[in-house]
């Protein structure tokens, strides 16, 4: 499978991780490293697909979600949450601001790697 995937993540070994495991998988990738940044590549890079942290400085994954969702060019991107916030309400909120899926981590790259590619099929169909 390939596409373009937006990774928002602040810490940078999961960030390397992720970058070098889609880019195996023939993704392309664009990073980020805040909610601010995420948001702003997310428009004028238009990817396929998002990878969301929760706990992003300068803009929490929740608000960045969220005004996505509300933007007309944007609304339709696939958004995975990876967080460590594994709780209930944490999830619900999650869904709530509406990302597609919710990882918690610790994650494997082969779990994310199938639900990647599961919305970009439906995202095609």
């Amino acid at each position: 499978m390939s596409g373009r995937v937006l990774i928002v993540e602040d810490e940078p070994d999961t960030l390397q991780l992720l970058k070098e495991s889609l880019e195996s998988e023939g993704y392309e990738v664009i990073t980020a490293t805040d909610g601010i940044e995420g948001e702003e590549k997310a428009h004028r890079e238009n990817p396929d697909i998002i990878i969301l942290d929760i706990l992003l400085p300068k803009r929490d994954g929740y608000e960045v979600c969220r005004r996505l969702r509300e933007d007309k060019n944007s609304f339709g991107i696939p958004i995975i949450m990876l967080t460590a916030k594994g709780d209930y309400g944490s999830r619900l909120r999650g869904f709530l601001q509406g990302a597609f899926e919710y990882i918690t981590k610790p994650f494997t790259t082969e779990d994310l790697i199938k639900k990647i590619n599961k919305l970009l099929s439906a995202k095609k169909k």
